[in-house]
């Protein structure tokens, strides 16, 4: 294998972090924790904080896991000139720059750690925790491995709506709050809906990969055209849950926000729709699906910021969540604009 110095190396494993693919498990771990905050039923900082490293430390491993068997299945081989950058494997395996026992083992580590903050918080917080958990490592592991292998059989995007929207977001609720309530469930909700969002639109430059290597996606098992009318219709249930619920008094209407991620979506279906053949064109797409993702999860966090100090909320604690949420995601920020640039 090539020599890589320490310095490019550091890179090679960033790249294999997929870091700018984590924000769907940053916003409901943050949202739920700030659900429980703004409706004053309990917030602990030190809880707030195991959660969110726990499950940015979850989806790294979730994302190599994705990579080392899509690799071991000669999934994800395109070479660079043809390849997608925002769908797709980090190509850190298949251009040699790692070895896959390294990514086996720094996976591995991931799911450990995740565990061992899990144990605790279980410990601490009680026993629904670890249902969330367990539920949470097993959707990350069996995604692409054997002998489930989600992806491959059409089931993968629901497992990652179900754990990317209310399970992460009502297990960091129920840290805090030691209930679960209609309210966290829908205002978390659609976040596992833009996640099927963002997995659809993925698969569809993705389509002749996965379909040679057997992955069975339901791109790869209906068709592209299939996949861009998915795309438009998880995009439509979204923006009518957030809508229904705010119009019902069962999140805030604040939480209408949200919808300022509308002309991203508009511009991303026109794209999609008009070069779902070409992985190259069809990139701007799935560039504005990720920011749209952001601004979405944006609104809703800022609606419930909102409703929080109307709320008479601690704005310390406030403060504290949003300087978190900052840190976390400054580096997806620094990515996104950097590709932007480049683009």
């Amino acid at each position: 294998m090539t020599f890589i110095p320490k310095t490019s190396k550091a890179k090679v494993w960033w790249l294999a972090f997929r870091y700018h693919f984590v924000p769907p498990s940053i916003f409901p771990a943050v949202l739920g924790g700030l659900v429980s905050w703004a409706t004053k039923s309990g917030f602990s900082p030190l809880y707030f904080l195991l959660v969110l490293v726990a499950i940015i430390i979850n989806h790294i491993g979730l994302n190599m896991t994705d990579d080392y068997f899509d690799y071991k299945h000669s999934v994800d081989t395109l070479g660079p000139g043809e390849k997608n950058p925002y769908s797709g494997g980090s190509g850190t395996l298949s251009n040699g720059l790692l070895a896959p026992r390294s990514m086996f083992k720094a996976f591995t580590l991931c799911y450990l750690v995740t565990l061992a903050v899990g144990l605790y918080l279980t410990l601490t917080r009680g026993l629904p925790i670890l249902a969330f958990g367990v539920f949470g490592v097993f959707c990350a592991v069996f995604y692409t491995a054997p002998p489930i292998s989600f992806s491959h059989h059409g089931l993968g995007e629901l497992a990652l709506l179900v754990n990317f929207g209310s399970i992460i977001g009502l297990g960091a609720f129920y840290v805090q709050a030691q209930t679960l309530t209609l309210q966290a469930f829908l205002a978390t909700l659609p976040l596992g809906v833009m996640l099927f969002s963002m997995i659809v639109i993925n698969e569809i430059p993705d389509i002749a990969e996965d379909t040679a290597a057997g992955k069975l996606t339901l791109v790869a098992r209906y068709g592209k055209e299939a996949g861009v009318k998915l795309y438009v219709a998880s995009w439509i249930c979204t923006y009518a849950i957030i809508v229904a619920s705010a119009l019902l008094g069962i999140i805030p209407l604040y939480t209408l926000f949200a919808l300022l991620s509308l002309p991203l979506v508009i511009r991303s279906i026109r794209v999609v729709r008009a070069h779902k053949d070409n992985p190259r064109l069809m990139a701007p797409a799935n560039l504005d699906m990720i920011v749209a993702h952001s601004v979405t999860s944006f609104g809703l966090i800022a609606g419930y910021s909102v409703a929080g100090i109307l709320n008479m909320a601690n704005p310390v604690q406030l403060a504290y969540i949003l300087g978190v949420l900052v840190a976390a995601y400054a580096p997806v920020a620094w990515t996104l604009l950097n590709t932007r640039k480049r683009a």
